[in-house]
């Protein structure tokens, strides 16, 4: 049996599914987008992160073919998203975070009306009890809870039979119920060999589903790898321990490693960092009971991907 969500198409496997080079885009004097790279994997699910103000929603909307770039090519699936409209449409779905649907329409008509836009669409009915839609079919849009809303949207961008789908803020404003519901429609998506792309100020969201994260800054990539390559060094490396204020770190540091440091973060809380292995934590714990310290805490961290994230964007506020 055909599953709901169809895979990738098998022409050009290897090819990225989207490909940015040089994207520029000026608003007045101001570039939003200065110069951008970005490549997107078929098959996968690429996350896009940024700041307010970073650039990363006109990026998209010119994948989309709702901007023309100033400068440097866009190619979605091969095709250029404004001059090859036509052809693309029935190839890639997109979910915007709000809108694009009409506030009193039912959402099975809705879901109707899309699919008669194409010319093989989905079945209707299996679409919408694959999506958990059966009880509000006869519910006008703006009756809907935020989650039906939320899975009515991406059935509004896969029923097409897509090959890529842009997902914009896909769980904002949700329950953790919906936004964990919408997590596994994600992952089926990504799973069935739609390729996705989503945007998305949720470090954990982009943590749990993404096989590629893209942080954006000022118009430019400025990190782009998996979350594990990301988050690799830093805090990874750190094992931190609590005892009382004021231990001899000169004397923990010759125990140590000729690499590593050792830092009083605070009165009474300690951070070792360095190349942390069984070896370190035996020495390191060795060393509190040759010295008499009971540590009330001892763990290793690593670095997650909203430190990453704002390692490299700052801590200020955007507008």
């Amino acid at each position: 049996m055909r599953s709901v969500f169809p895979g990738d198409t098998p022409e050009a496997p290897d090819r990225p599914a989207v490909e940015i080079r040089g994207l520029v885009k000026r608003y007045g004097p101001k570039a939003a987008v200065d110069g951008l790279d970005l490549s997107v994997a078929r098959g996968g699910l690429t996350a896009v992160l940024g700041p307010n103000g970073a650039g990363k929603t006109t990026t998209i909307e010119t994948c989309e073919g709702y901007r023309r770039p100033d400068a440097g090519t866009v190619r979605v699936l091969g095709l250029d998203p404004v001059a090859d409209s036509a052809a693309l449409r029935p190839r890639v779905g997109v979910m915007l975070q709000s809108g694009g649907v009409y506030a009193g329409a039912r959402a099975e008509e809705m879901l109707r009306h899309v699919a008669a836009l194409h010319a093989h669409p989905l079945d209707v009915p299996s679409l919408i009890d694959r999506l958990g839609l059966g009880s509000c079919g006869r519910t006008a849009y703006r009756r809907l809870s935020g989650g039906q809303q939320q899975r009515l949207a991406l059935a509004m961008a896969v029923v097409g039979r897509p090959e890529l789908v842009f997902l914009d803020e896909p769980t904002a404003g949700l329950d953790p119920q919906a936004r964990h519901a919408t997590w596994d429609l994600v992952r089926e998506l990504r799973t069935d060999g739609v390729t996705v792309v989503l945007t998305t100020h949720y470090m954990d969201e982009a943590e749990a589903l993404a096989d590629d994260v893209a942080i954006i800054d000022s118009g430019r990539v400025i990190a782009q790898g998996s979350p594990e390559e990301l988050c690799r060094g830093g805090a990874e490396n750190t094992l931190r321990f609590s005892g009382r204020p004021g231990l001899d770190l000169g004397s923990l540091l010759k125990a140590l490693p000729a690499e590593s440091t050792a830092t009083e973060l605070t009165p009474g809380t300690y951070r070792v960092g360095g190349r942390i292995d069984p070896q370190l934590l035996a020495t390191v714990t060795t060393w509190c009971a040759q010295n008499g310290v009971m540590p009330d805490r001892i763990a290793v961290e690593r670095h997650t991907l909203e430190d990453v994230f704002l390692e490299l964007t700052g801590k200020e506020l955007r507008a």
